[in-house]
């Protein structure tokens, strides 16, 4: 038997920094690497990934390549989401990165869910006409060979978080809102635009599924949901939901619910736990699976860096690893 760990981990914009900035990247490698050992993973899903530039080079991975050296990790090839011409994106890219063989990589974003038509009800200066409220970030897709042989699908996701979208005239600065109207319009902008990216994955899913319904997929990332969100239960597919016991095979397993309640939260915020990062795995994978870790013992309170505008070195999400074992 061969055992596969898979990690997904929001590294929280992580970047190099400009002379006098802190924490610095030597810093925030100095308490990351050690999780990213501790993740032993043979695939690591990673969000928040910033790409560097140097002069004649396009736009590339730097940072996490500096994060991942003295790892296990250390020289895997790195599959990102990118802008178009290839380069990675200046900002939160996500990334897969594994040691074992990656046949085929596409992204997503509006390619399965068209953009929504929206007019504005709080914006000043009025919205003349409906403006088109798009997806913010791709979806990563890549099959990656199992030491069996068998093919895996890994779909790496960052959902719109539940910070409300701009709306025109609506913000006296970047903290306060000036209509409550105004900042629950945002809040449903983002609402739409997370449910959209939920709605793709799950379109996506089903794609894979038409083509191969023995397919093994894994879909690990942000998702800025809890559990039971809706955003959340539409990938999941329950037949509780769907009311249609034919598409049992369809459901996603989530994997966190192996751990103990109590233990189960990716996220600290304002003094309670949240369960925001998830790994759901197709029921076929279950034959394989053989536990779950989330890291999240030293986790600070991401409300209260936010309050005083004072970053910690260390992310504020922590991983989840799900452990597989393969003939």
């Amino acid at each position: 038997m061969v055992e596969v760990r898979i990690a997904t981990f929001n590294l929280e914009n992580l970047d190099e920094t400009a002379p006098g900035e802190l924490p610095t990247l030597a810093e925030r490698i100095a308490l990351m690497r050690p999780q990213i050992l501790r993740l032993r993973a043979d695939v690591a899903c990673f969000q928040e990934v910033h790409g560097q530039e140097r002069p004649g080079q396009p736009r590339a991975l730097l940072a996490l390549a500096e994060l991942l050296r003295e790892t296990p990790l250390q020289g895997a090839p790195m599959t990102s989401t990118r802008v178009q011409g290839g380069a990675v994106y200046d900002e939160r890219n996500l990334v897969v990165v594994t040691h074992l063989p990656v046949t085929r990589v596409e992204q997503l974003r509006n390619d399965l869910v068209a953009p929504v038509e929206y007019r504005r009800l709080s914006a000043d200066p009025p919205d003349a006409a409906a403006v088109e409220i798009g997806i913010e970030r791709p979806i990563l897709h890549v099959e990656i060979t199992l030491p069996d042989g068998s093919t895996l699908h890994v779909i790496n996701v960052h959902w719109k978080s539940k910070i409300p979208t701009d709306i025109p005239g609506q913000r006296i600065d970047a903290f306060t809102w000036r209509t409550a109207d105004g900042w629950a319009e945002g809040s449903f902008l983002s609402s739409m635009k997370r449910m959209a990216q939920a709605l793709e994955t799950r379109r996506l899913i089903d794609r894979i599924l038409d083509d191969d319904p023995d397919a093994q997929i894994v879909v690990a990332g942000d998702f800025n949901a809890a559990p039971d969100e809706v955003s959340v239960t539409a990938v999941r597919g329950d037949v509780e939901n769907t009311g249609n016991p034919a598409l049992v095979a369809r459901v996603l397993v989530p994997i966190e619910q192996t751990v103990p309640e109590p233990a189960r939260f990716t996220l600290y915020h304002q003094g309670h736990g949240q369960m925001l990062d998830h790994m759901l795995i197709t029921r076929n994978l279950l034959a394989h699976y053989r536990g779950s870790e989330i890291h999240n013992e030293l986790l600070h309170d991401e409300s209260a860096a936010f309050a005083v505008d004072l970053k910690f070195p260390e992310s504020d999400h922590a991983p989840v690893v799900g452990t597989f074992q393969f003939v």
